[in-house]
């Protein structure tokens, strides 16, 4: 196929990111497996532009019109990935949200095994704003650990780590309390690399046997319980992200 490229408009690929379709490289991606058509033809480039007023389909199914910038916060449960659709078919957050949300996708990721703050947008490019390492975010974590440990070993953290190659940045970790052979610490840091606490701990001959995330930025868990979601309110969203996002 040849596309003819309008004159108005915006790139398909931001268009279905705006749209919660994914991000704006998840949704280049669907392009390139040719499953994303504009009025009945397949596209090949995600260059192609679109107004809105087309019929725009990912794998024959309809995509809406771009709806108002939505935020949620999220619960996340141990036990759940953090993808629409998993290969080893595990259930997904995305099976567990309750009934009357829109289309969302996540801010980031959490493990498995990792409990607490998940963000859920419906806009893509607000996702991969919030995403890049240039935000400088710091996250916290709550991070229950098996083994022995000082506060003095914990500081070194500051100045970052090597950790079988892998150069992680400054990571603030506070010693909270120990009983027996478990500790609980706070753990801060702006990276977050995959998998980066439990394998910082494991440096230090620890295992970490629980993990939740209190806040991403300046968005807290606060009092959600495990499941919970609730939506960021409109002028929560100006004071946090500034008017450049909520006029949106």
């Amino acid at each position: 196929m040849s596309e003819e490229f309008p004159e108005d408009g915006e790139r398909i690929a931001k268009y279905l990111a705006r749209a919660g379709v994914g991000s704006r490289r998840e949704c280049e991606r669907l392009i390139e497996q040719r499953i994303v058509s504009v009025d009945g033809k397949i596209l090949t480039t995600p260059a192609f532009k679109v107004t809105g007023s087309e019929d725009i389909r990912v794998d024959g199914s309809r995509i809406a019109g771009k709806e108002k910038m939505r935020l949620f916060r999220y619960y996340k449960p141990v036990g759940l990935v953090t993808t629409h659709k998993d290969p080893e078919g595990r259930p997904t957050v995305f099976d567990a949200l309750p009934p009357g949300l829109p289309r969302v996708i996540s801010i980031g990721r959490l493990d498995l095994n990792t409990e607490g703050l998940l963000l859920l947008t419906n806009d893509g490019e607000l996702a991969r704003h919030l995403e890049l390492p240039s935000t400088g975010w710091v996250r916290r974590y709550r991070v229950r650990v098996y083994g022995y440990i000082t506060q003095g070993r914990l500081d070194k953290l500051e100045k970052g780590i090597n950790v079988e190659g892998i150069q992680y940045g400054p990571i603030t970790a506070k010693l909270d309390s120990t009983k027996g052979h478990n500790s609980w610490l706070t753990v801060s840091f702006r990276e977050g690399k995959n998998r980066e606490i439990r394998r910082v701990m494991e440096a230090f001959d620890l295992t970490v046997n629980r993990l939740i995330r209190l806040s991403y930025g300046p968005f807290q868990l606060g009092g959600l319980q495990e499941g919970d979601v609730e939506e960021v309110t409109p002028k929560a969203m100006e004071e946090l992200l500034g008017e450049k996002w909520t006029k949106k």
